[in-house]
């Protein structure tokens, strides 16, 4: 499906190259049927020719890179309808329940719970979509203060067990010596349990992933994240920063989510001025991905 507003910018993309094609072959026709083989008349047509190719393939290109960012917004708008809709049509099919039946304490307690974790994960989809327009937004600067970064990264790694039920093998952490950053304590915090959450998501039922917090120079620390899943093919190691894109081919599993998590690592580690990276030496054979943030001074 294409909105209108985006069918008209792919129209001018393309009504363009048309009239660019169209301008070519009238040139060629004149050239015929007038004799135009005067040297300034050559080299004026010979120099409107290479403009107008050079538009025709700026054209393509631009009109290429429309259909694909049309295609990236549609699965976004897809995803997040089924992130949004999937948890409240759980949680409305359980109040029905304890609405018209007579339910054992037992299995009550058991609703709530489930409707308490939809109920996260509505607010998650919905933070996460929030986050993305408060980091995108370049006149809002981040919040600083002095964190410890050791802490942050357990109370992540803590909240990941504790949400996919996971054991201390199954998502081990290792906090290295004590590292004091200087930045905005709830962009940090997500971009690190965005980086476990996905390790978590793309492991599928065998989980083993791995933190860990290491001096990468004298002025930088790193966050390291590593899983034993599918792996990332060299060609997208870095288009699965990008807004909106979503690991493509065989190998990648169907994960639900939003396309924006990685986006906001990435977008976090610039606004701090670090960087963020992915490693993989392939499919099947797992992947690392990286946080670096400077250390305060």
């Amino acid at each position: 499906m294409v909105v209108p507003g985006r069918g008209k910018s792919i129209g001018f993309f393309i009504s363009l190259g048309v009239g660019l094609i169209s301008v070519i072959i009238l040139l060629y026709v004149g050239w015929f049927f007038f004799g135009w083989r005067h040297g300034i008349l050559l080299f004026l047509g010979a120099l409107l020719v290479a403009m107008l190719i050079s538009g025709i393939v700026l054209n393509t290109f631009f009109l290429v890179r429309e259909i694909r960012k049309n295609e990236q917004q549609d699965a976004f708008i897809n995803a997040v309808t089924h992130e949004l809709k999937t948890p409240v049509a759980s949680i409305r099919l359980y109040l029905e329940t304890l609405q018209t039946r007579a339910v054992d304490e037992t299995k009550r307690k058991d609703f709530y719970r489930i409707m308490l974790e939809d109920s996260d994960r509505l607010l998650e989809t919905i933070e996460q979509i929030l986050r993305t327009g408060r980091i995108g937004h370049s006149g809002r600067k981040p919040t600083l203060s002095r964190i410890d970064l050791g802490g942050l990264v357990e109370e992540c790694v803590n909240r990941a067990r504790t949400l996919y039920a996971l054991s201390a093998e199954s998502l081990s952490y290792q906090p290295g010596s004590p590292m004091t950053i200087l930045a905005d304590m709830d962009e940090v915090r997500a971009a690190v349990s965005n980086l476990i959450d996905n390790a978590v998501k793309y492991s599928g039922l065998n989980v083993r992933v791995s933190v860990e917090i290491a001096a990468a120079d004298e002025k930088h620390v790193a966050v390291r994240v590593r899983d034993q899943g599918p792996g990332i093919p060299q060609t997208e190691l870095k288009a699965i920063f990008k807004r909106f894109y979503r690991a493509r081919g065989p190998a990648a599993p169907r994960v639900p989510g939003t396309g924006l998590g990685l986006y906001i690592v990435r977008s976090v580690a610039k606004r701090h001025g670090g960087r963020a990276w992915a490693e993989s030496e392939g499919p099947g054979r797992g992947s690392t991905f990286v946080l670096q943030l400077p250390i305060a001074r």
